[in-house]
């Protein structure tokens, strides 16, 4: 686990390899004044001798400023590789997260990937500044000081002998439980987002349903189980202190008692005595840093083992690897999407990454032909979104194959397939910016006049225009100042502004009237002839134009035909259209 965290410290090796320097130099310093003090207490200040106690209190400032020189050094550099650190992991996780397919994105739920990405790496970040001010700091204190004290009295010093073996053991015992009690506390953390995260994303219906009362609650319930789990993780640590408190206090207790009596036998001279004292209280604090320092290590812990199940989650959809060395060597071509010629064959799937569970689509086999219009009709449920999601590689087959332009999706570098293929999901996505920026996902390059030519296609450059700052309109989080349609409609234009060879609509005119339907097919029939467009649509009069209609049934395909033909034989599709019909009268 630390060798597989650590090389996130990246450039920031040669200052970790200072930061030793300095924390030896300011520990040298700071444990030469008790001492010091101890030489004026007993030579200074009885033979009144003024020059010696000047020169070394000159040498005490003198220390003391060096002392102050570099641990602010140190904490300096604690702080910039802790941040860098910090920085360098939470980027090897979001880089990481980015390549995951949905199916890995599916094994942790959204909240606990922000927590992972946020809270834990924030755990990971404060360790390592305070082991690098504390850490290395402490077992040096700890060795100088007991120098020091067995170079002033080594009878005297059998005391600590027997004080720090006790509070290490009971330090000991009560790390060994944390642990347990932090992994804990960082799945509450998620739980905690998680609830927050469906509350502000669901806002408009928790309003429309007046389910605020219920949503406080169900928070309440989670903020006070991440706080009773917390507080029992924070009864450890305070577990500590009144330990700690009591051996320090029994240790110096038991120092000025034997130190005392070997003062009035002149065994030990006042000032040594003080010196004594001093070095205990150092000797104490530096175990305390390191108990404190331990205890952040064991919530660090929970947090880099949730650090590294991201890490090393291996995304399920890659690009393919060449069999042979050879082969990777060799100056192949790489395959490219030239027609748009769609082939499922032979295709079943299913969403349990186990492999078990049953079919979502089962014997799919179709043909589609470039440039060809084909939609896809069926059932709530039926695998119409999941068998458009099986062509850009969204999810890969779990049997079969889906091959574009007789080429099997697999073989292809993701980079080249997906770019090939424009996709408007069901959930309409936008993203904090101005339309025009909203718009360049599809293409960074495009120009003013190729943004426009997509958006009029779209039907969506009069609306557009209708705004004061037309496409430099600022669209917010989420784009929450334009309507469902509106969205839709500029989710298109970002699609098309790819100029794809391919390009699947997943019920994505359901927000628009009809009107401004029509106008946007027969915007494609006119302007993307030689494009496949493949769509879902749950009315029949988006659907009736398709140059093919594949009707869908609970993961299976029960009819393809044109509208004629399928409304004259499909017993499905009549029963699609009869609904529909109905409801029409229903509504007349």
């Amino acid at each position: 686990m630390i060798k597989k965290l650590w090389s996130y410290i990246g450039n920031y090796k040669s200052l970790i390899i200072l930061s030793p320097l300095c924390v030896m130099l300011d520990v040298v310093c700071e444990l030469s004044m008790p001492f010091l003090m101890g030489k004026i207490v007993d030579n200074g200040i009885p033979a009144l001798n003024l020059q010696y106690i000047i020169q070394i209190g000159i040498l005490m400032i003198g220390l003391a400023l060096v002392a102050m020189l570099f641990s602010s050094l140190n904490h300096r550099l604690a702080a910039v590789v802790s941040q860098g650190y910090a920085a360098n992991l939470r980027q090897a996780l979001f880089d990481r997260v980015q390549s995951f397919s949905f199916s890995n994105i599916d094994t942790f739920s959204t909240a606990s990937l922000v927590t992972r990405l946020t809270n834990d790496v924030l755990q990971l970040q404060n360790t390592l500044l305070m082991s690098m001010r504390m850490l290395m700091r402490a077992p040096l204190m700890l060795i100088c000081a007991l120098v020091f004290a067995i170079a002033i009295n080594a009878k005297l010093a059998i005391i600590l002998f027997i004080a720090i073996p006790v509070l290490v053991a009971g330090i000991s015992l009560i790390v060994g439980q944390a642990e347990r009690f932090y992994k804990a506390v960082q799945a509450k953390i998620d739980a905690v987002n998680g609830t927050v995260e469906e509350n502000l994303i669901g806002i408009r219906v928790v309003k429309a349903f007046v389910r605020g009362p219920h949503e406080k609650t169900k928070f309440k319930k989670s903020s006070d189980e991440f706080s009773d789990t917390a507080i029992r993780a924070g009864n450890l640590v305070i577990t500590i202190m009144p330990m700690m408190l009591l051996v320090l206090n029994a240790a110096t207790i038991a120092v000025i008692w034997f130190g005392g009596r070997m003062v009035g036998n002149q065994q030990l001279g006042t000032g040594e005595l003080a010196g004594f004292i001093s070095y205990v209280m150092l000797i104490l604090q530096s175990v305390l840093m390191v108990s404190t320092v331990l205890m952040m290590l064991a919530r660090a812990r929970a947090s880099a083992e949730r650090i590294i199940e991201v890490l090393d989650m291996i995304p399920s959809i890659a690009d393919k690897e060449p069999a042979l060395a050879a082969d990777a060597a060799a100056d192949v071509e790489e395959p490219t999407v030239q027609h748009g010629a769609i082939e499922f064959r032979n295709v079943n799937f299913k969403y349990a990454a186990t492999g078990k569970g049953e079919n979502v689509l089962s014997d799919i086999n179709v043909t589609i032909q470039p440039g060809k219009f084909v939609a896809l009709v069926g059932g709530t449920g039926s695998g119409k979104s999941t068998m458009v999601s099986l062509i850009p590689r969204l999810y890969d087959v779990s049997d079969g194959q889906v091959l574009v332009d007789g080429v099997d999706v697999r073989d292809y570098k993701l980079a080249t397939l997906r770019s090939a293929i424009g996709v408007v999901l069901q959930q309409n996505v936008l993203f904090s910016g101005t339309i025009r920026e909203n718009l360049m996902w599809g293409n960074a390059a495009a120009s003013q006049q190729e943004i426009e030519e997509a958006a009029q296609n779209a039907q969506a450059h009069d609306f557009i225009m209708s705004f004061p700052n037309g496409y430099d309109t600022d669209l917010g989080q989420g784009g929450v100042n334009v309507s469902g349609g509106q969205k839709q409609r500029l989710c298109i234009a970002r699609a098309l502004l790819k100029k794809p060879h391919i390009l699947i609509m997943d019920d994505s005119t359901s927000a628009v009237d009809s009107a401004t339907e029509a106008k946007i097919r027969t915007s494609f029939r006119e302007n993307l002839k030689d494009t496949t467009i493949l769509t879902i649509a749950q009315r029949i009069s988006s659907v009736q134009e398709a140059d093919k209609i594949i009707v869908l049934d609970d993961g299976r395909i029960v009819g393809i035909g044109t509208h004629a033909e399928l409304l004259a034989n499909n017993p499905a599709y009549q029963a699609i259209c009869a609904s529909q019909m109905e409801g029409v009268v229903v509504n007349g």
